[in-house]
């Protein structure tokens, strides 16, 4: 099994037999497949039931004899792959011997939530970016599911590492997590064995010793205070803000001009031609910020692993002062036009081939492929620090930074 299917709805369908067609008896198994691959492509709000009635060849009619609704069927699905992560660790843990080492337990039971990832990736990503359209209640059922992963990754790692306190042990499971989960943001192939050696080995890496002390955050943010007078950039601020808080469907043009300061929504057509272009903009300044870092850092250091040094924290930098658009950049890209998404998948990916090949300049034992792999972990487990932390000092930007340096070089 190859690793790295796209998230576009792939035509799923009943298979078609000459003479009767018969029910098949995994039907709602198929549904929930294929409509984790359509959400996962266009988002919630994007995938409407006749959507995936066609990518099953089925009719809307027998779509709803299995589930009553839209809301029905995503809740479904993102709770029962929740739910898959914490039956991993029960798993994991029933495996245990009182003769295992702890890094042998650890490591056991990372290669379970990885198989549990490859096995449902395009879920995963729901899970991941869609959650927050879950109704409260159900919300905190998936938050209290990722929460039980993170106390058993805590739990291993109090018995591995005890010189740490709780804190540590809670921030490196995140750390530990958003590494697995990684796969959910990309859609580079590799055999699925490879892909839990791969990621597993990255995270017992950041559980080895050399964390630094936690520390307030130092060095100057790039983030700087917009006139209100600059309403271009001021409008882009806090459309993605907006977008963040309450996600990219659940936005007006006239919340975005309330909330920069302009009397009417007409005003924001002055500066762009809709929503969707100022997400486009948005996403365009993220993009070539990350692609523009590569040639400075080159230009700055005399070798790879000294470049690598500049752009890790240069991009610890930029992710912890931007963290709504960092989330949004995943979260909404299905909603950037089509034209636009092509040339930010491809600014992206030069970039994360850009970054692999200095990966591989110092770890030569790797695959184009495996850098890759890494580049994207890394890139997943600084924006879900952000998220998870903000400014709080036991995630800094300089462990931030060493935790990458961990990933990408081991």
């Amino acid at each position: 099994m190859n690793v790295g299917e796209s998230r576009g709805v792939r035509g799923v369908g009943a298979v078609a037999t000459e003479g009767v067609r018969r029910r098949p008896k995994n039907r709602r198994a198929q549904i929930a497949a294929t409509s984790a691959i359509a959400f996962g492509a266009s988002g919630y709000h994007g995938v409407s039931m006749e959507d995936i009635a066609a990518g099953l060849g089925i009719s809307s009619a027998a779509l709803y004899r299995h589930f009553p609704s839209k809301y029905a069927l995503f809740r479904t699905e993102l709770l029962r792959v929740s739910e898959s992560f914490t039956a991993a660790i029960e798993l994991s843990n029933a495996a245990d011997t009182a003769d295992d080492a702890p890094a042998e337990c650890l490591r056991r039971m990372l290669d379970g939530l990885a198989a549990t990832t490859v096995e449902n990736r395009a879920t995963v990503a729901l899970v991941r970016w869609e959650g927050r359209y879950l109704e409260p209640a159900d919300r905190v059922v998936l938050d209290e599911q990722r929460a039980a992963v993170l106390v058993a990754l805590d739990e291993q790692l109090s018995i591995l590492r005890p010189e740490l306190s709780p804190a540590d042990h809670r921030m490196l499971s995140t750390a530990m997590f958003g590494v697995i989960i990684s796969i959910a943001d990309h859609h580079t192939a590799l055999p699925a064995r490879s892909v839990g050696r791969l990621l597993g080995a990255a995270c017992v890496a950041l559980a080895r010793p050399g964390l630094p002390p936690a520390a307030p955050c130092s060095g100057p943010s790039t983030r700087v205070q917009i006139p209100p007078s600059f309403k271009h950039e001021l409008l882009l601020r806090k459309a993605v803000e907006l977008f963040h808080e309450r996600g990219y469907p659940n936005v007006s043009v006239e919340d975005i001009a309330t909330a920069a300061g302009l009397s009417a929504a007409s005003a924001v057509y002055r500066f762009y031609r809709g929503k969707s272009d100022i997400l486009a903009a948005a996403f365009r300044r993220a993009a070539e910020g990350v692609s523009s870092a590569i040639g400075r850092a080159i230009a700055s250091t005399s070798d790879s692993r000294g470049a690598l040094a500049v752009l890790i924290d240069q991009f610890v930098s930029d992710t912890f002062d931007e963290r709504a658009l960092a989330v949004v950049y995943y979260a909404e890209f299905g909603h950037v036009p089509a034209d636009e998404r092509a040339v930010l998948r491809n600014i992206q990916r030069l970039s994360v081939q850009e970054w692999a090949r200095l990966v591989r300049d110092v770890r030569p034992e790797l695959s184009p492929a495996e850098a890759r792999f890494l580049v994207h972990a890394a890139f997943a487990m600084v924006i879900d620090l952000g998220q998870a932390y903000g400014d709080d000092p036991i995630a800094c930007r300089a462990r931030a930074s060493h935790l990458v340096h961990k990933v990408l070089l081991g």
